[in-house]
């Protein structure tokens, strides 16, 4: 029989949690059998279904709303379900390892219930969720900070392996974490190509302006999507810039807040919110944008994180405005212009830079989409998620 694969997340259902998704097909394409346990969601309702040869087992969670008490209900529910559904799981079936994807820096003790069974422990490592808390909870995150801290270094010391998002992820693994190098692999959350296709523009999308400019991806407190809005502002009031439409796809906790937030800045000419979209829809709009936004701030969390809409934008051959953050250089290189961080005002005079030279932004697309295709594609990180799993079998395929 072939070796079983439970996967935790619990940040996203599957298979709209990206990286998981690929993660498992991947698996199961190299002859794994792959488990995921992961809440609903609003698109994803069935709690029991086999997509692609994986098997998902969903269960309902409502996301944390009240600060710090909400995120404390959230888990422990999620905890309650992950837990059952996983010693449901093994009793079915040999589990042979348990990957757990934070946050929550939690989930090792659900793989510490199936240990005794013979189950090995991955540490999946998404999200710095110490500096996640610190970024989110700016008054109160020290606390809050210094427990995560804790819980991430007894995931990192119960892990029989790490799998890590990029080279500063696995850093914090051999260095606060205390995990031997040689457990530790990089596997990028790289674009699947066969998803980020061109497609012939669509001028429809520019709402009768000359101009495109998108967002793609989550609406959390630590994503920008304010800053983004404010810059917007700068761009039309301070630099008299009207030429431009700014679609924002995705949703996230402070969706309704970001809303709002554009109404109060008189951007509803200017802006228009999708919510979370068809893949054909975000190819199509990528297709026609003339610069992709990623306003992620400046902060612990962020600087040493790879946001996966620059990696996207960049498989659209699309030029990017961000803020000078560590990651997102290494990520974009050549194919991003950086605005000093957190500044909206320099955000948006980096925007009009764009869009003053067409030949600059075709040239920054080309790099963006070369690198992709030769060193940040998803191909090249399934090679090192199965040769990580390949290893930690012993195996020889």
């Amino acid at each position: 029989m072939s070796r079983h694969v439970l996967i935790l997340v619990e940040n996203l259902p599957v298979p709209f949690d990206r990286r998981v998704w690929q993660e498992s097909r991947a698996l199961v394409e190299a002859g794994y059998a792959v488990t995921v346990v992961c809440p609903m969601g609003t698109h994803a309702q069935e709690s029991d279904v086999t997509l692609e040869g994986v098997h998902v087992l969903r269960y309902p969670l409502d996301p944390a709303q009240g600060g710090v008490l909400g995120f404390v209900r959230e888990y422990a529910v999620a905890m309650f379900h992950t837990s059952r559904l996983a010693l449901r799981v093994a009793r079915a079936r040999k589990v042979d390892v348990v990957q757990a994807c934070n946050p929550p820096d939690l989930l090792f003790l659900v793989a510490l219930l199936l240990r005794p069974r013979g189950a090995r422990f991955v540490f999946d490592h998404h999200d710095l969720v110490p500096e996640l808390f610190l970024s989110r909870f700016a008054g109160g995150g020290r606390a809050l900070y210094w427990v995560t801290r804790l819980l991430e270094r007894l995931t990192f010391a119960c892990a029989d392996g790490v799998i890590a998002t990029n080279e500063s992820y696995r850093a914090v693994a051999t260095g606060r974490g205390g995990v031997d190098p040689s457990r530790v692999t990089v596997v990028r959350s790289g674009p699947d190509l066969s998803r980020f296709v061109q497609f012939p523009p669509d001028p429809r999308l520019r709402r009768g302006k000359r101009f495109l400019a998108a967002y793609l991806g989550v609406m959390g407190p630590q994503d920008g999507v304010d800053y983004a809005l404010r810059a917007l502002y700068a761009l039309k009031n301070d630099l008299g810039r009207t030429d431009l439409h700014c679609v924002f796809m995705g949703a996230g906790d402070v969706q309704q807040q970001m809303i709002a937030l554009s109404r109060d800045l008189g951007l509803d000419d200017m802006v228009e919110f999708t919510g979370r979209v068809p893949d054909e829809f975000v190819q199509r709009c990528l297709s026609t944008a003339d610069v992709c936004l990623s306003p992620d701030p400046k902060n612990p969390l962020n600087d040493v994180s790879t946001m996966n809409k620059v990696l996207e934008y960049m498989a659209m051959s699309c030029p990017i405005v961000s803020f000078d953050l560590a990651e997102a250089r290494v990520s974009a290189g050549g194919a991003a212009v950086y605005a000093t961080p957190n500044d909206v005002t320099d955000f948006a005079a980096r925007i009009d830079e764009l869009l003053r030279d067409e030949e600059v932004r075709r040239e920054m697309g080309r790099r963006g989409r070369e690198r992709i295709e030769r060193e940040l594609s998803w191909n090249r990180s399934r090679e090192a998620l199965i040769g990580f799993y390949d290893a930690l079998f012993e195996l020889d395929r």
